[in-house]
């Protein structure tokens, strides 16, 4: 075991915020710390087993809020780039996630699936679901010298997504999780629509930002009605994309409102803003995040993320860096929360490495806190 003080001047006292209830008009939470979709690929053919539900389980039972499963895939054939990633439909896939929220039930935390679908991303070959289907996205542009490599999506397929989409909330809604998560992020087919570099569409899909916003508001609207006015959804965006760490749906605040207010006119009640390190401005000129820039914009609640409580950070090939910007995040952390500046915070690879993180940081143990390395991928800890 690595053990390494999180943050030497980390008081119980200033902590205790993170161990609040959330309350808001759809969603109650024990605690505002959240865990966030991390793919692990440990179901095999797409079917969730009893050791991943024990595995979400360790973290529900020592003060995780909420839990958002890692990615799970919608029913369309080109939906997910890997066989042992798993689906959100099916019969078997299904009662593998009815263990996994019953599981996580048995204790006081809240569970959401991510619905996704990879779009462009899915490679052509190698070990893949339905192996003669190609990659699907807007433009049929891959993303990374964005040359056209498929057909554009059509309008049939993009009204068959739409309906996969829907009726993955609503197999979620029946099966009694606590609500769902829209994976809009990281250059994946939903954020493929909303970033110009990848939506080169001429029709009522493609043009200026909010054009762009076409394919997801009308995600969330069929959601909407397949689940009912009271049951929550959480849209999670980036700024940043897989090999594209520097790319901006957003420019300036005016063009992030330009963003957001029809995702959550269309329904979202919950925005999660995807950053690699939550304490980083939003925009050059002003200290806000992302994070806090959205809730500035939208007036409702945010999920804040992105390196908390990492003893380093590490590059888009996890090669491990000598310097540690992250050292005080649990600070700036407390301190932005305090302010209001976002509601929730995510802990990612900090829970992949020890499941009783929250429950650690609570009790003051910080010290015994197993700090994560990157062999952490390799199993269910």
């Amino acid at each position: 075991m690595n053990e390494k003080p999180t943050s030497d001047a980390l008081s119980l006292r200033d902590a205790e915020i993170l161990f609040r209830p959330f309350h808001s008009r759809k969603l109650e939470l024990p605690t505002r710390i959240v865990m966030p979709p991390m793919t692990r690929g440990f179901s095999q053919d797409g079917v969730p087993g009893d050791h991943v539900a024990a595995y979400y389980r360790r973290r529900a039972e020592n003060e995780t809020g909420l839990i958002i499963t890692e990615g799970t895939f919608i029913e369309e054939p080109a939906a997910s780039p890997c066989a042992n990633y798993p689906n959100f439909y099916g019969g078997r896939a299904l009662r593998g996630w009815k263990k996994v929220a019953e599981a996580v039930h048995a204790t006081d935390c809240r569970i959401m699936p991510q619905l996704w679908h990879v779009g462009m991303t899915r490679p052509f070959t190698g070990d893949i679901p339905n192996p003669h289907c190609h990659p699907i996205g807007p433009s049929g542009l891959e993303l990374n010298n964005f040359r056209q490599v498929t057909e554009p999506m059509s309008h049939a397929k993009i009204e068959e997504v739409i309906e996969a989409f829907a009726r993955a909330a609503q197999n979620a809604k029946k099966l009694k999780f606590d609500g769902v998560e829209i994976h809009g992020a990281h250059g994946y087919l939903i954020d493929q629509f909303l970033w110009e570099e990848t939506n080169r569409r001429t029709d009522e899909y493609g043009g200026g930002i909010f054009e762009r916003t076409r394919f997801a508001r009308e995600i969330i609207l069929a959601v909407r009605r397949a689940v009912g006015r009271e049951f929550p959804i959480i849209f999670r965006f980036s700024q940043w994309k897989i090999n594209h760490y520097n790319a901006k749906l957003a420019r300036t605040p005016d063009e992030l409102r330009e963003l957001l207010l029809p995702l959550s006119e269309a329904g979202v009640d919950i925005f999660h803003c995807s950053t690699r390190r939550f304490w980083e401005p939003g925009f050059e000129g002003s200290p806000l995040t992302l994070a806090g820039w959205t809730k500035k914009i939208t007036n409702k609640p945010v999920i804040a993320v992105g390196s908390v409580g990492l003893d380093c950070t590490f590059d888009e090939t996890f090669r491990e860096r000598e310097s540690n910007p992250a050292a005080d995040s649990l600070n700036q952390l407390i301190q932005r929360m305090q302010s209001g500046e976002f509601d929730l915070i995510a802990v990612g690879r900090a829970l992949i490495a020890d499941p009783a993180w929250a429950a650690k940081i609570h009790a003051g143990r910080d010290k015994e806190i197993r700090v994560f390395r990157r062999e952490d991928l390799q199993t269910l800890h």
